[in-house]
């Protein structure tokens, strides 16, 4: 089997959990690391499938692996390579498949309650019965649905938390987080953080994010398994 291509764009924002579920099930898998300077792969189907994680910049920067990496998504659509994206990547699939990517009314900092758009398709997707969940975010920006896209995910902060076109997922929260990961986020921005929090209902501090972590990220877990589990059916 061909590995599963995982693009990093930030050192601290590596694959996480996904990680995990991909070697439980002895899945080959490769970071490639936009952060370092790696070149994005110019054909998908050298892979069995692709995700993009988060980043702190915006898909709307002039950076120079920006446009590859679209053009890579778009590329992946058109032969069948199922697309994964963790927020930032999730913004990078919905910019390649004709959305648009703006800043989002609040910061959306920290746990809350994502809600499942009742449709067979986000059945497929989180299991059916289930309403809500609740899940990690870190982000100023949001997503438009593509044309063809189907919406199975929203929150109080922002309308569009996730959207399905076959085997392509596109999410806005985080559903790969670990508590090592979540640790790692507040100890780099305590300060920004902490000085949101104290006048955007949306931002949690540092010390609410951390608290109870290991049981939040084990439920989220589980909801990641689930969603993981329909994506890689898909995969060569």
């Amino acid at each position: 089997m061909k590995p599963v291509a995982i693009f990093r764009h930030a050192a601290s924002e590596g694959p996480g959990y996904f990680a995990t579920y991909l070697d439980r099930r002895s899945l080959p898998w490769r970071v490639v690391k936009v952060d370092e300077r790696e070149t994005v792969p110019g054909d998908p189907r050298d892979f069995s499938g692709l995700v993009f994680m988060g980043g702190p910049m915006s898909v709307n920067d002039r950076l120079p692996w920006i446009a590859s990496a679209l053009g890579l998504i778009r590329s992946a659509v058109d032969a069948g390579v199922p697309v994964l994206g963790h927020c930032l990547g999730g913004q990078l699939i919905a910019k390649a498949l004709g959305g648009a990517v703006t800043r989002n009314p609040v910061k959306e900092i920290g746990w809350g309650q994502v809600d499942v758009v009742e449709s067979g398709t986000a059945a497929q997707w989180f299991g059916h019965g289930v309403r809500s969940f609740i899940s990690f975010h870190w982000h100023s920006e949001t997503f438009s649905i593509p044309p063809g896209a189907i919406r199975i995910l929203s929150s109080t902060h922002c309308a569009n938390q996730a959207f399905a076109l076959g085997p392509h997922l596109a999410m806005q929260c985080h559903v790969e987080m670990t508590p090592e990961l979540i640790r790692a986020w507040c100890r780099e921005w305590e300060k920004e953080v902490e000085a949101l929090a104290r006048r955007v209902r949306s931002v949690q501090t540092p010390g609410e994010m951390t608290a109870s972590v290991e049981e939040r990220t084990r439920t989220l877990n589980a909801v990641a398994e689930r969603v993981y589990d329909q994506w890689v059916n898909g995969l060569a």
